[in-house]
């Protein structure tokens, strides 16, 4: 479970929430049906004509990363993986490692490791190996648009209920009482509009394209890493290579597990 997407979700509610309530409005004039349809139905609606279906499949699994956390190793386990793999590969040679390619669980790093074991060279593994990052980029931002986007229509779709409500309100000026109620509750929109545009839909966007960031960064390693050992550098060398992402704190103990072997 990925924490602060469910803290920052609680805290926009508890703001917009108390925030009408300090105002004094109730909370019950959220339940504006007419309101919620435009802004929903109207947002899905534009997301549907933006993107293609086989891109709007993917909308449950995107909801998935962004209320979860992956299961990643972290990069300090990475680099000692392949510092192990350092002084294995320069000890027994690149075939010794021929057994680890069936003990990975990560398609990326197997699928490299497999290139560098038959022989490939290191200028052709980093092109196929970045080939397949860009690739993955390009999927993880077509899944980022659609939030983007949605974030884009939903305040304007907001305004368009809002005047809505104004016609209807304006529609019948007899009793002034309910005309003010009515101008009230045609705003409801344009608050539900903002509300789930800039507390919602661009914050989802931004999660999934900095998740996708740090998976980038990790994949970078891990071409690093096989590329360091396909050259036979040191467990040294690889540590040295590979822990500019590490805290200092990390580092100083990869150091000390070096002294201690």
């Amino acid at each position: 479970m990925d924490k602060t997407s469910i803290i920052g979700l609680i805290l926009g509610l508890i703001a917009v929430g108390v925030g009408m309530v300090l105002k004094g409005v109730g909370l019950e004039a959220l339940i504006n049906p007419a309101a919620i349809l435009i802004i929903l139905l109207g947002t899905a609606a534009a997301v549907t004509i933006a993107f293609p279906g086989s891109t709007l499949k993917k909308i449950p699994a995107l909801f998935k990363i962004i209320f979860t956390e992956p299961k990643q190793a972290n990069t300090k386990e990475i680099i000692e993986m392949f510092s192990e793999w350092a002084d294995q590969t320069r000890k027994e040679g690149i075939l010794s490692l021929e057994q680890q390619v069936n003990e990975v669980d990560d398609p990326f790093l197997s699928s490299g490791l497999q290139l560098a074991i038959d022989g490939q060279s290191p200028d052709f593994i980093k092109d196929i190996m970045l080939e397949k990052i860009e690739a993955m980029e390009q999927r993880h931002e077509e899944g980022a648009a659609i939030f983007t986007q949605a974030g884009t229509y939903a305040p304007t779709l907001g305004v368009l209920g809002a005047v809505i409500g104004l016609i209807a309100a304006l529609g019948d000026m007899s009793d002034i009482d309910a005309l003010g109620a009515a101008i009230s509750a045609a705003f409801i929109a344009t608050l539900l509009g903002i509300f789930t545009g800039y507390v919602l839909w661009h914050p989802f966007a931004n999660k999934l394209r900095e998740k996708s960031k740090r998976e980038v960064l990790q994949k970078e390693i891990i071409v690093e890493g096989i590329l360091s050992i396909t050259t036979g550098d040191s467990r040294l060398i690889v540590q040295e290579k590979l822990g500019s992402l590490l805290t200092s704190k990390d580092v100083a103990s990869l150091k000390e597990g070096n002294s201690d072997e």
